[in-house]
C-alpha cells in the first residue's frame, strides 16, 4: 500500500484542536469532482442541495435531506430533522482546484482538489469547530458524506446513511482526544 493509500484508508484527523482534515481519492477528471462540489443537482446526491455562485462574497444556502441520499437511509437519530438548512458564504475560488466557504456563522471549510493520474484527491479542511459535540458530528458527517460521494462517483450503490453515520460518530469519539 502506498503512503497516499495508507493516508486515505484512515479516518479524518485533527490538525489542530478545532480543525478536521479528511481526504478521499475519487475517479477523475478533476472537473467532474469539481462539479460534484459546486453544482446543486450533483451535490445533493451526496451532501446538500443549494445553488452557489462561485464568486467570493456571495451567499448561499445548503439544504440537507440525508434521508434521501439512498434507498435505505436507516433510522434518523432523535433530534435530527428530516431537513436541515445552513447559510454560508463563498470566500475563495480557484476553479477547479479550491473552494473556500463559511460554514454557518462559526466555522469555515476548504475543499482542495489535486489530480493524481486519472484520479482526484479531494481534501476537506473544516476549521473553527466550536466544541467536541460539533467535532464529532462533523467528523462522522464528512466521513459518511464522502462515502456517499465515492459511491456516486464510482457507480456503486450508496450505503445506508444514518446507521453508518452513527457507527462513525461512535468511532470518532474513541479516536479523537477529549
Amino acid at each position: 500500500m502506498t503512503a497516499l493509500a495508507t493516508m486515505l484508508a484512515d479516518h479524518g484527523e485533527l490538525t489542530g484542536p478545532d480543525t478536521l482534515r479528511i481526504a478521499r481519492l475519487l475517479p477523475g477528471p478533476i472537473e467532474r469532482v469539481w462539479a460534484y462540489l459546486t453544482e446543486s443537482a450533483l451535490r445533493r446526491q451526496w451532501l446538500a442541495a443549494g445553488e452557489m455562485v462561485l464568486e467570493p462574497g456571495t451567499g448561499f444556502e445548503l439544504v440537507w435531506r440525508n434521508d434521501e441520499l439512498n434507498e435505505t437511509p436507516g433510522q434518523r437519530p432523535e433530534g435530527f430533522p428530516a431537513e436541515h438548512r445552513m447559510r454560508g458564504q463563498v470566500t475563495a475560488v480557484d476553479a477547479p482546484r479550491r473552494l473556500d466557504i463559511t460554514w454557518g456563522t462559526a466555522s469555515a471549510v476548504r475543499f482542495t482538489l489535486a489530480a493524481q493520474g486519472d484520479q482526484v484527491l479531494l481534501t476537506i479542511l473544516h476549521q473553527r469547530l466550536p466544541d467536541r459535540a460539533s467535532l464529532l458530528n462533523v467528523s462522522a458527517g464528512w466521513h459518511r458524506h464522502l462515502d456517499m460521494l465515492e459511491a456516486r462517483a464510482t457507480g456503486r450503490p450508496a450505503p445506508d446513511f444514518w446507521s453508518g453515520w452513527q457507527r462513525l460518530k461512535a468511532d470518532y469519539a474513541t479516536r479523537l482526544p477529549e
